[in-house]
């Protein structure tokens, strides 16, 4: 089993806030993340697939392939745009991290299983150097 990977990075704002919650418990579970004018972060996301090189090309997916679907099904949706607001799959959810990269999954994995047999396994998403989740589809 071969592991290969692919960086794409994306400017994006968000807020998290539960709108159950009063203003107060939101800054008080959320901080300055809860700010009600958003705030944004230089994303880096980081995709890992998996499969067995193809024997007339050595490749388990071609990297140019990988790297426009990643674009076209996440990078286009996502780059430059509040998560709250202006992304579709994102809509009605909290806009966290570990919400995010749970719907990014979903995206990649069926676009990825219409153009290989090789598998999502997994996603790195780092919100700043020192904050990142991973995701594994389980």
């Amino acid at each position: 089993m071969v592991y290969i990977n692919r960086i794409e990075h994306f400017n994006a704002a968000h807020r998290l806030y539960n709108p159950a919650w009063s203003e107060e418990r939101n800054k008080e579970v959320f901080g300055p993340c809860a700010n009600i004018n958003w705030h944004g972060h230089n994303f880096e996301l980081i995709v890992t697939v998996k499969g067995e090189p193809d024997p007339d090309t050595g490749f388990v997916i071609d990297l140019k392939v990988l790297g426009d679907i990643i674009r076209r099904e996440v990078i286009e949706k996502v780059d430059h745009k509040n998560l709250n607001l202006d992304v579709d799959f994102m809509q009605g959810k909290m806009a966290s991290c570990e919400i995010f990269i749970m719907e990014i999954w979903k995206i990649l994995e069926r676009a990825l299983s219409e153009v290989t047999e090789a598998h999502l396994h997994q996603l790195r998403l780092y919100e700043t150097p020192k904050n990142f989740v991973d995701y594994f589809g389980e």
